[in-house]
């Protein structure tokens, strides 16, 4: 396993120039693509669905670590598996059962992730850390892109960094959002592999591959 992951959000991305947008992504040190989806429901946002997950899979071959910040994901995690997704993450906070949402993804052969929304407490989701494949701790609120990094995640990155060291787990613990490189390092510290990036990269004032370079050698630091 790399041992810590770039992640871009290509959400954020200049769908206009999205060919050009992901090749500077690969030739600049990204590892993977975050794909944000979300319904207006359970995320005051509307993005996109498995179409265009599917567009991206074809212009490129870095995994795509797909999100879904919805509500009921059960209904739609054969379309994105379908579509290209590698990783797909459930939000705790939107399943009834999330063993069985788990075990769902893992049968249409993606690898499986739990996300939580800042308030929401690790103990919440500790009970299945040995089943998943990545935990991700959300550092704003689910979205929009450029808001404020909230600083009282990072104590909850350091907990889920224990509790996966206590039973071995080799899960990626991601972080998303407000992650710059001013707020990379205090995540890493803290234990994170898998930083997710926006505005810092593709709002960058010197363009998508200055953001890139920063927040590649932020990541190696």
């Amino acid at each position: 396993m790399t041992k810590y992951i770039l992640a871009p959000s290509i959400v954020s991305a200049d769908h206009l120039r999205l060919k050009d947008e992901i090749a500077l992504c690969e030739a600049n040190g990204a590892n993977w693509f975050h794909v944000d989806v979300m319904d207006g429901h359970f995320a005051p946002n509307i993005t996109f669905g498995p179409f265009l997950v599917e567009t991206y899979k074809r212009a490129t071959k870095l995994p795509l670590d797909v999100h879904l910040m919805i509500e009921k994901p059960e209904r739609y995690i054969s379309a994105f598996a379908k579509a290209g997704a590698d990783i797909l993450t459930v939000h705790v906070e939107a399943c009834a059962d999330i063993n069985t949402i788990v075990d769902q993804i893992k049968s249409v052969g993606c690898k499986a992730g739990v996300a939580i929304n800042p308030e929401t407490p690790i103990s919440s989701v500790e009970t299945i850390f040995p089943i998943v494949d990545l935990v991700l701790v959300m550092s704003v609120r689910p979205g929009f892109s450029g808001q404020v990094f909230m600083p009282e995640t990072v104590s909850k990155v350091v907990e889920a960094r224990k509790r996966l060291d206590e039973i071995n787990s080799q899960a990626y613990l991601e972080v998303d959002g407000g992650i710059s490189t001013k707020t990379l390092h205090l995540m890493k510290n803290a234990g994170a592999n898998v930083f997710v990036a926006a505005s810092a990269i593709f709002n960058h004032s010197a363009g998508t591959e200055a953001g890139l370079k920063e927040m590649r050698t932020a990541v190696l630091a």
